[in-house]
Parts: C-alpha cells; sequence; structure tokens
C-alpha cells in the first residue's frame, strides 16, 4: 500500500472508530513511546514504516474530541470538507504569504476573509488575518490598537518601540480569558496595565465600572477588552451600549469571541451580541465552533491601516503589491501554510443556514445536557446554558463536594469527557458543546455516564 494510502486508510480508520472509543485517552507514555526507536536512528526507515510506527504510537494517547461526545474544553471536530481541504493543503504545501508565492492561497483566503466577515455580519471592509488560532488573533489585533492608541498621541510605536511611550491601559472583562493575558504579555504590556471591570451581572461589564474606568485617565491611551462568549457560563457583553461610550472616550475595544461571536451567524442568538459589529477588532478561532481541523484562528480588524501597520514588513527580493492582497500584510507569520482554505471549505460545506442551525444545535444540546445532569440526585444546576456552556456541580450524600471525582469517573468510562473549573470558588463540572456531529444520543449516554458515576460515588 502507497505511503498516502496507509496514512488515509489510518485516518478513516479512527473516524469510523469515534462512536465506539473511548472518548478519554488510555494510553500512558510508554505505550505511546514503545512503538518508536529508542534513540534517533543511524539509518533512515522506509516511509511506509515511519508512518505506521507513528500511527501506532498516537492510537493509545489520543481523544476523541472529532466525535459527538467531547465536551471538556471548547473544541468542534472537523467538518468532512475542512478536513479533506487540509489535506489537499499538506499535499499541495503552499507558504500563503504572499500573493507571489502562492496564487492560489492569496486568492481563495480573500474569498475565505469576505465570507467569515458576511458570516458573522462584521463590517464589509474590515481587515482580516488568519492565524493559528485565538492566542495569535489577540495579539495580532492588540498589536493594531497597539498601534492605534498610540498614534493619537503621537507616538510611533513600530519605530519608537515602547521604551518611553505612553503607557496604555486595559479596561478589561474581568473573566477574561488567560489568553488575551499571555497576548499583552507577548506584545510588551506587562499584566499591570490591566485593569479588571465587573457588573451587576455574572461574566459581564456594567455601564457604571466602564464609564468610571474610563473618567479615571482621560485622554490616557485605552484598549477596552469584552468578551462574546464568557468560557465558563456563555455571557456576553452589553456591546450595544458599552462600545458607543468606550469609543466616545477614545478608547479602542476589543472583542474576545473565541467561541462565542459564532452566534453572531444565528438570528437566534445573534441578539445576545447586539452591537458587537460596533467594536475595533475581534478574535476568534475555526476550530472551534466554525469546526475546521487545527490549527485556525481569525483576527479581524475595523481600521485595516493600524492592521497593516503593525504587521507589514518588506524585503528587496520579495514580490509584492498588485491585485491580489499580501496576506503577510496582515499576519505576524512569514511563513505560513493556507489555512484560509479549510475555513473556506467549512463555510462553503454549511452556507449561511446550515451555520446558524449547527449553532442553534450545539446550543440546544447543551441545555439537554445540562437540565438532564442537573436533575440526577446529587448535581446541581449552577449555570443554564444561556449558549452553549454550562456550570453543574456534584455533592456527596453528606455534602462534600465530589465535582471532580464524578467528572474523573466519567471520563475513566470512556462515554464521555469532560473537564472540571472553579465558579464562585468551588469546583464544578463545565459542559462546552461546539461540535458538528453531537446529536441527542451523544447526550443521553453521557447523561447515562454521569449518573452510573453518581451511584457509584455516593
Amino acid at each position: 500500500m502507497d505511503t498516502l494510502d496507509f496514512a488515509i486508510a489510518e485516518a478513516r480508520r479512527f473516524l469510523g472508530s469515534l462512536d465506539t472509543r473511548p472518548v478519554a485517552s488510555r494510553g500512558t507514555p510508554a505505550e505511546m513511546r514503545a512503538p518508536l526507536p529508542a534513540h534517533f536512528p543511524a539509518a533512515g526507515m522506509p516511509a511506509a514504516d515511519v508512518v505506521r510506527a507513528i500511527a501506532a504510537a498516537a492510537e493509545p494517547g489520543l481523544t476523541g474530541n472529532a466525535g459527538g461526545r467531547f465536551f471538556a474544553w471548547v473544541k468542534g471536530g472537523a467538518l468532512p470538507a475542512a478536513l479533506a481541504t487540509d489535506i489537499m493543503c499538506s499535499a499541495w504545501d503552499q507558504n500563503a504569504v504572499l500573493a507571489s508565492t502562492s496564487p492560489a492561497g492569496a486568492v481563495l483566503e480573500e474569498v475565505a476573509g469576505q465570507f467569515l466577515l458576511e458570516a458573522l455580519r462584521l463590517p464589509a471592509d474590515a481587515s482580516y488575518a488568519f492565524v493559528t488560532g485565538c492566542q495569535m488573533a489577540h495579539a495580532t489585533a492588540l498589536a493594531a490598537a497597539r498601534h492605534a492608541v498610540l498614534a493619537r498621541v503621537g507616538w510611533d510605536v513600530e519605530r519608537q518601540g515602547l521604551f518611553g511611550a505612553p503607557p496604555i491601559r486595559v479596561l478589561a472583562n474581568a473573566h477574561h480569558h488567560g489568553s488575551l493575558t499571555r497576548a499583552l504579555r507577548l506584545l510588551g504590556f506587562g499584566t499591570d496595565c490591566i485593569v479588571p471591570l465587573g457588573g451587576d451581572e455574572p461574566g459581564r461589564v456594567s455601564v457604571a465600572a466602564l464609564t468610571a474606568a474610563l473618567a479615571a485617565a482621560p485622554g490616557a491611551p485605552t484598549i477596552v477588552a469584552l468578551n462574546a462568549g464568557d468560557l465558563n457560563i456563555g455571557a456576553s457583553d452589553d456591546f450595544a451600549r458599552l462600545c458607543p461610550i468606550a469609543r466616545a472616550a477614545g478608547a479602542w475595544v476589543h472583542v474576545d469571541g473565541a467561541f462565542g461571536l459564532w452566534a453572531n451567524a444565528s438570528p437566534r442568538f445573534a441578539p445576545q451580541l447586539a452591537g458587537v459589529d460596533l467594536a475595533d477588532s475581534w478574535a476568534t478561532d475555526g476550530h472551534k465552533w466554525l469546526n475546521t481541523p487545527y490549527d485556525c484562528g481569525m483576527a479581524i480588524t475595523r481600521d485595516p491601516a493600524a492592521h497593516s501597520a503593525a504587521m507589514r514588513m518588506t524585503a528587496a527580493y520579495l514580490t509584492t503589491g498588485g491585485a491580489v492582497r499580501d496576506p503577510m500584510d496582515f499576519t505576524p507569520e512569514w511563513s505560513r501554510r493556507a489555512r484560509a482554505l479549510p475555513a473556506l471549505a467549512a463555510l462553503m460545506e454549511l452556507g449561511r443556514d446550515g451555520l446558524a442551525a449547527m449553532i442553534e444545535r450545539c446550543c440546544d444540546h447543551a441545555v439537554a445536557l445540562h437540565d438532564g445532569i442537573a436533575a440526577l440526585p446529587g448535581a446541581t444546576g449552577l449555570a443554564r446554558p444561556v449558549l452553549n456552556q454550562g456550570l453543574v456541580r456534584f455533592d456527596a450524600a453528606d455534602g462534600r463536594n465530589i465535582s471532580d471525582a464524578v467528572i474523573a469517573a466519567i471520563n475513566a468510562s470512556g462515554e464521555a469527557f469532560l473537564s472540571g473549573g472553579i465558579w464562585n470558588g468551588e469546583r464544578v463540572m463545565r459542559i462546552s458543546i461546539c461540535g458538528w456531529n453531537t446529536s441527542a444520543d451523544d447526550v443521553a449516554r453521557t447523561v447515562a455516564a454521569a449518573r452510573a458515576a453518581l451511584a457509584g460515588l455516593r
């Protein structure tokens, strides 16, 4: 069998096993190392043997996040067209950095960007970048924000750097994700720049909190970071009220929409994000709710000039400019695969109606899973999903919190994979549903696994 044929057959075997294989990995590090040479081989191995050895090594350590019963973290699977296109991308091996290095990569990325903005209902003239994930989407968008807010006070950060620059404040939702914090560190802001903002509603910034924070340093370079979909409870900020206040004060508004921004593609859930299009930049992932293969993130900005100023570079040997957009003008990478193509495939496979239906189906399954588990003896629902995230706590008969033990028992059963967290100081189980192929049967199997786990622990 040809090496590529074997790899595709192995991929088919794995995908075909998702409904029956344990969702959690059960392999040990020793089992995963066993099929591989103990040391760097002196002589090369035949390609077919290499692929077989790596497949054997990976098998016991693979999780079933591509299937319908992975609810631990915000991970989707991979839609058929997106997966197949990703395989072609690897075979084509294009460096989609310039239109000259890959005309196909550049042109198709333009189409993907157009479809992305239309799907998310964001300004048609916004700039975009396809990056590795929301971590780099934050870094890219915040680099544009850094350029813009410092330019407004006469500082050229690309030329002068940050030494001696006016300090930038970041007024951030107190429930911001760690990837936002790390992006600020990578960009040289430092975490001391963050001013956490709270409010009267869980996971949401209040008008009063934002107004007071802006008034504390009028005229200072300021970025406001808001959430579209809190990681734990799915709450979104009140963009319609907060964005105009922030922008009137001269602040740049950045939205962490790693998964929640996709709710704007659903007529049913878009009202939760009303006014999100008023922000200045947005960060999201394709490998979460769009269900593309890893890795695919998107950075979008209202100000293409600031975006390009923060990213663009030139060299004498590069052929740049022309009728087609050069992706490198908007991304932090020089060498990059054509990762926009699986996103394009996913958007085309779903279409506007299919994308909305998938979003809504996941949200309905999240409610059903939360309610089914919360109804069990010893379980308490703490956050019924308003989107696709929910929280449940488990208690023993004597009142002890046994959430971690229940999660471990569910995962050990192989029926589902869930994760824990902390909410209001107590251990909880998180429910996160992003997979295109999650079904009502997957929900029922998971509720049954939770029932069995509780019965064994109480």
